[in-house]
């Protein structure tokens, strides 16, 4: 199994990024997927989690501003953050799970937003 981050990078405040996550050796549309993110010094966090019938949640710090998807023909998930704020920086990663449990895991792809 296979989770693979793209589209990390550096942006300034108020700016938008969009994160992509391929999977490979699930039967992507059974997970539920996961974006969780880890700041310098804290504990990982959920994002936002997505159902294989689109079903969402979101934290609330991140709610009205960030937006998950996934295309279960292209096994690919996706995270689009608008209106960054430099709290948002962290590592951003992926995951996989049956149940809201994750099962699988990304190695994460930074995010960093600063002037």
């Amino acid at each position: 199994v296979q989770l693979v981050e793209s589209g990390g990078g550096l942006v300034q405040p108020g700016g938008s990024l969009r994160l992509s996550c391929t999977t490979s050796g699930i039967i992507f549309s059974a997970y539920v997927m996961g974006w969780y993110r880890q700041a310098p010094g804290k504990q990982r966090e959920l994002v936002t989690t997505i159902t294989g019938r689109g079903r969402t949640n979101y934290a609330s710090s991140v709610l009205g501003r960030f937006t998950g998807s996934r295309d279960n023909a292209k096994n690919t998930v996706y995270l689009q953050m608008n209106n960054l704020k430099p709290e948002d920086t962290a590592v951003y990663y992926c995951s996989a799970g049956l149940t809201y449990a994750m099962d699988y895991w990304g190695k994460g792809t930074l995010v960093t937003v600063s002037a």
